[in-house]
């Protein structure tokens, strides 16, 4: 059973390093003022589909995203991508006046983004800023949305 284990595990890295150049889907973490999960999956190739779900303010955000890749400065696995997309989610009231209530949010997207597969294993590493506007809940305009993303991609 244990070989068995051994055997898939290695298998599983082999293929996994073979298609780190081009990849289909990718999972990890996001870190940044808004922290969570990404999962990137590409629909053709230069359009993917983005999910987050991140935690802030003691509540979250569910964040669906549709982008467009471009080679960045012609380096081979450098890519740019724009896009965007909408969320939804809810928070605690983050001050005296509404502290203890529970408010949700619903707005419109955008991102703004440069990410790098490695070639050495199955890593997806980059940067991004997705400024977002809440039309339900608390109309506002943030900015703050820079984050490091790393993947794990298939």
């Amino acid at each position: 059973m244990r070989k068995l284990f051994i055997t898939l595990v290695l298998a599983l890295c082999f293929v996994s390093f073979v298609s780190a150049q081009d990849y289909n889907t990718g999972v990890g973490l996001r870190g940044g003022f808004e922290s969570g999960l990404t999962i990137k999956h590409f629909v053709n190739r230069n359009s993917a589909l983005e999910g987050l779900l991140t935690i802030r303010w003691q509540g979250f955000d569910i964040t669906g995203l549709y982008e467009i890749h471009n080679q960045a400065f012609e380096v081979d696995h450098l890519n740019w991508y724009f896009g965007g997309g909408a969320h939804l989610g809810g928070y605690n009231g983050n001050d005296l006046a509404t502290w203890g209530t529970y408010s949700a949010l619903i707005g419109i997207d955008g991102i703004l983004g440069i990410e790098y597969n490695f070639r050495e294993a199955p890593i997806n590493i980059g940067i991004d800023w997705n400024p977002r506007i809440d039309i339900y809940g608390m109309t506002r305009f943030r900015a703050e949305g820079f984050a490091l993303v790393i993947r794990y991609i298939f």
